[in-house]
């Protein structure tokens, strides 16, 4: 089956934002509560643990409107919608090959993808994508658009729920993440070849693309952006993160953990045996951006000066890092199973959060930051209240 080349695209508008419909709870199955754990052996700071899952579970994502949901994806090739506060199960979907991501959109739409099929997307769709390992997804911020990219290089833009598609070529090798930006008529893609270009969603061609020393010597594992869309941050095995302008398409910074400063430049398609950029993001509030790597170091710099703030060693690698909304205050979970919070103007850990068995392999933040939910390795989920002085 082929795509059926996407007319109606057009007609979306991105700069929208969509009218907020009434949610549907009377839509959910509710199912009962097996599953959910009150205890367990060890320190356990969690207030509810999720274990319906029967092996690793990849990923989270919260529901936008009240945050008062979960999904859950995982190597079972299930995934569970369940609610916070109990984690009583509403809802579940399988799928085959594992579940590598899944989210939730501002109307309601739920989406899963699978290691080796490719995206679930509503009934009635008309454009799929088959036989290409799907790698990154994201719902577009303004209208009921989804975009993932594949391992064939591609990314796919599809209008849901009707299904139409469109594509974006990029070079011959796998898509490795992407984030669109602010403005939701752009999208910045990273490729496994080290070059990242950026996506004019409307007209479907690459308004910039970085290669060469521009890019990366190495594949891109993550891309972020600031609040306005002015700049993004993009990080890669290579162990460098590049500061980019979103309007000129040029490089404006180049930052390396001062641990591996010293190392020779790596040839082109080389990666460091030791360390890479994993997680990465902007502050809100100050310009401060945050970078974690495989060897567990979290690094924040200081966007004016482009130099290192603070330094903040973690035990073993850093899974992913999220900066709370409206402070300076910065999350990362990592391969030990502890989530941690951090103060980016003091480089002081606030606090940790323990409970897993085995590493974190993804976490989502409430908006109100009282609530993260992580998963991982041990095949649970876990919800922890995050007490802050200040809260």
């Amino acid at each position: 089956l082929l795509p059926i080349p996407l007319t109606e695209m057009e007609d979306v508008d991105f700069e929208e934002e969509e009218e907020e419909e009434e949610g549907n709870e009377e839509g959910w199955v509710l199912e009962p509560q097996e599953g959910v754990v009150g205890s367990m052996e060890g320190p356990d700071d969690s207030e509810v643990t999720f274990a319906l899952h029967s092996a690793s579970v990849f990923c989270v994502s919260l529901d936008p409107k009240t945050n008062t949901l979960a999904v859950t994806g995982g190597e079972d090739d299930k995934a569970f919608v369940w609610r916070l506060s109990d984690g009583e199960l509403l809802f579940e979907c399988a799928g085959e090959g594992g579940l590598a991501c899944s989210g939730c959109a501002p109307n309601s739409y739920l989406v899963t993808s699978v290691l080796c099929q490719l995206c679930a997307v509503p009934q009635g769709h008309k454009g799929g994508v088959y036989n290409s390992l799907l790698q990154w997804m994201e719902w577009h911020p303004r209208a009921p658009v989804l975009l993932a990219g594949t391992a064939d290089g591609n990314t796919w833009m599809w209008k849901v729920p009707n299904g139409d598609c469109k594509t974006f070529q990029g070079p011959n090798c796998p898509a490795t993440c992407g984030r669109v930006l602010p403005d939701g008529k752009r999208a910045v893609v990273g490729y496994e070849d080290g070059t990242i270009r950026i996506w004019d969603l409307k007209q479907g061609n690459p308004i910039h693309v970085l290669k060469g020393t521009e890019g990366h010597q190495g594949p891109l594992t993550c891309v972020a952006t600031n609040q306005d869309g002015s700049l993004i941050l993009t990080g890669s095995v290579d162990c460098q993160a590049k500061l980019v302008s979103a309007t000129t398409g040029k490089v404006v910074g180049v930052f390396r953990p001062e641990t591996v400063a010293s190392q020779p430049n790596l040839g082109e398609g080389e990666e460091s045996e030791s360390n890479s950029v994993e997680s990465l993001g902007f502050c809100s509030v100050m310009p401060l951006a945050a970078v974690g790597y495989l060897d567990g170091t979290l690094a924040i710099y200081d966007l004016s000066t482009q130099t290192l703030r603070h330094q903040c060693q973690h035990q073993s690698g850093i899974v992913q890092l999220l900066w709370e909304a409206g402070t300076a205050v910065v999350y990362t979970c990592s391969l030990d199973g502890i989530v941690r919070l951090w103060d980016a103007r003091t480089g002081r850990l606030l606090t940790d959060y323990r409970g897993h068995t085995a590493e974190i392999l993804d976490f989502a933040l409430s908006k109100d930051a009282s609530l993260v939910v992580t998963t991982s390795g041990d095949h649970k989920a876990k919800v922890f209240c995050v007490q802050r002085p200040d809260r």
